[in-house]
């Protein structure tokens, strides 16, 4: 593990997973994605065992200069046997090696993304071309339908390459 500015960076290697995936857009789609996503896991009776898969996400799109509309895709780790189904969509992602920093609260993910990207122009590492990610590992506080996002904990993924 390696400090830098009054956070940990660690170096994993995340291997290759199946998820399920919904899109939101607007000034604020991370809400409309995971309604999506969480609308099809109660569906699918996986609400009382969040514990059971991961939670990432990311812009997609990006923001655009001059538009407070932007995208954002959130993922749900599923077993092989499970498929798309009306606009939650199943894919395979490759995986990677990646800088991973903890933060608490969205309001605080901006910053740590900026100090993310320091601690790599820093490092022996330079940026990679796969996806950045945000996982959320609070799922505990998923169940409560409305989520008290300051205390929600993630981790940010920054794809490296030696």
């Amino acid at each position: 593990m390696i400090m830098t500015n009054a956070f940990d960076v660690r170096i994993v290697h995340l291997e290759p997973l199946r998820v399920a995936y919904a899109l939101g857009f607007g000034q604020e789609p991370e809400g409309l994605a995971w309604a999506k996503i969480l609308t099809w896991a109660e569906h699918k009776g996986w609400l009382n065992n969040l514990k059971a898969h991961r939670f990432l996400g990311f812009n997609n799109p990006n923001p655009a200069p001059g538009s407070p509309n932007y995208g954002y895709e959130q993922w749900m780790t599923v077993g092989p046997e499970d498929g798309s189904e009306g606009e939650v969509k199943v894919k395979d992602f490759a995986g990677g090696l990646y800088a991973v920093a903890r933060c608490q609260g969205p309001q605080n993910i901006p910053q740590a993304w900026k100090d993310l990207l320091v601690w790599c122009d820093n490092s022996q590492y330079r940026m990679a071309e796969h996806q950045c990610l945000e996982e959320c590992l609070s799922t505990e506080l998923l169940n409560f339908g409305v989520m008290p996002w300051e205390k929600v904990l993630f981790d940010l993924y920054l794809p490296i390459a030696e």
